[in-house]
């Protein structure tokens, strides 16, 4: 296995928008939660929000249908798949919620590619209502105001980090389109690799702060750009590596 970690977000970085607003709007609650939105931080709207469906009478089953037709980038399945071929170790990081993004990654066949995902926990109670509860406390600690207050990225990058430095892979590309993309993104290394996605919240925030960022970067538009930059990054990395072990012999 190649010595590269590629850690996605998913929300608009493997699916082309975001997967709490989708649910929300397929299952006609939007002007509840538009409502809602001003008075509590949106996990807690989100779990909020999944009480008020089912009190509607909808189920995990209807959230599961509306999810299996969510729009996917164009090419991000391949790349996903050619990246795992290629020996890489692929990773999630998103504040979406577990069984949102099981749901979706098994729909698309892909779920086996990744060998971590690091989310949001959603559960089914026993009353069969959608449950979302935050990944951190939400007194996380980190002191950029790109984290929500349920998820900081970059301390879920710095323990993978802790955790690879015992297995001895040494590179990471990290893909993101949010604000909160931003912190991690300031983890990254400078033999790193950062792939923020133009024209969005983090995009914005690496241009304007890019002489605290270590690792290259590499701004992508759409699926195929991310496709064609993603492999070459890859392809790149292991020519070195073997250069290297060569070089070695």
């Amino acid at each position: 296995m190649a010595g590269i970690v590629v850690v996605f977000d998913f929300d608009k970085t493997i699916i082309d928008l975001d997967s709490d607003n989708w649910v929300i709007d397929e299952l006609g609650a939007t002007d509840l939660f538009n409502r809602l939105l001003p008075t509590m931080p949106w996990n807690s709207l989100m779990d909020r929000m999944m009480k008020e469906l089912h009190d509607q009478g909808k189920t995990f089953e209807d959230i599961e249908q509306v999810l299996k037709r969510v729009p996917v980038i164009p090419r991000v399945v391949p790349a996903i798949k050619a990246a795992y071929a290629l020996g890489c170790d692929l990773r999630i990081v998103s504040d979406a919620n577990a069984l949102y993004i099981d749901t979706i990654l098994k729909h698309l066949g892909i779920h086996d590619c990744f060998t971590e995902i690091n989310t949001n926990p959603g559960y089914v109670d026993e009353q069969g209502k959608l449950r979302i509860l935050p990944h951190h406390d939400f007194h996380h600690g980190c002191s950029y105001n790109t984290c929500p207050p349920n998820m900081c990225k970059g301390l879920v990058i710095e323990r993978i980090q802790a955790s690879l430095a015992k297995e001895g892979k040494k590179r990471m590309i990290y893909l993101g389109d949010g604000a909160g993309d931003f912190c991690p993104s300031l983890k990254m290394k400078e033999q790193d690799f950062v792939m923020p996605r133009k024209d969005f919240p983090v995009w914005k925030l690496i241009n304007e702060n890019r002489h605290i960022i270590r690792a290259r970067i590499h701004g992508w538009s759409d699926g195929e750009e991310q496709q064609h930059i993603l492999l070459n990054i890859i392809k790149a990395i292991i020519i070195e590596e073997n250069q290297f072990l060569s070089d070695s012999d």
